[in-house]
């Protein structure tokens, strides 16, 4: 019998066991890590949640600091003049001033830029507040209430406002309650302010 000589006995098995630890153990260490892993999409998905959070306070904060935003009722409601008054007897606005010019020829119609400032429609049945203080005469209130209006004015009672005879907009012509396509809203009743 002959026997095998030490260089030619060759484990074949234990070589390719070796070869293909070395070569995972390489592919492990050439492989980049993803850019995003799990656990830091996690992590910039909180950072941007907290981001939006924390800049939403600062914005509900920073409106009610008298920036000249108007973001709630409240804030209007804290501007309107005499705010107590008006909270009592009618409802904070906004008023708008413009002017419009038309010329005939060419007709072309003009528009200034608005101005705004707070102010106040009074209920139609507070008008008495005005007229106690001698701000609007009995004919002033006699001439509104025959057009079924109402008063509004800006600046305060006590320094000279100015007062308006106003018409409260019918309901049925609001373009935003009658949308098509937004559904069947309810008209509101032309209720008198």
């Amino acid at each position: 019998m002959k026997r095998k000589s030490k260089s030619s006995s060759y484990d074949y098995d234990r070589d390719f066991d070796s070869y293909s630890t070395q070569d995972a153990n390489q592919k492990r260490k050439t492989a980049k890590p993803g850019l995003l892993s799990t656990t830091s999409i996690a992590v910039l998905l909180g950072v941007l949640i907290l981001g939006i959070g924390i800049g939403m306070g600062f914005s509900s904060v920073a409106s009610t600091g008298g920036t000249g935003k108007i973001v709630t009722v409240s804030d209007l409601d804290s501007r309107a003049p005499n705010p107590e008054l008006c909270a009592q007897f009618g409802a904070s606005a906004i008023a708008m001033d413009t002017r419009v010019f038309v010329t005939l020829n060419p007709m072309n119609v003009y528009v200034s830029q608005p101005t705004s400032r707070p102010g106040c429609v009074l209920r139609s049945n507070n008008w008495s507040i005005l007229e106690q203080r001698g701000l609007v005469k009995s004919e002033q209130v006699r001439d509104c209430k025959n057009r079924m209006n109402t008063f509004a004015y800006t600046g305060g009672l006590e320094s000279s406002p100015q007062i308006d005879c106003i018409y409260q907009n019918d309901a049925a012509k609001n373009m935003f309650l009658n949308e098509p396509g937004i559904g069947n809203i309810a008209k509101p009743e032309n209720e008198r302010f």
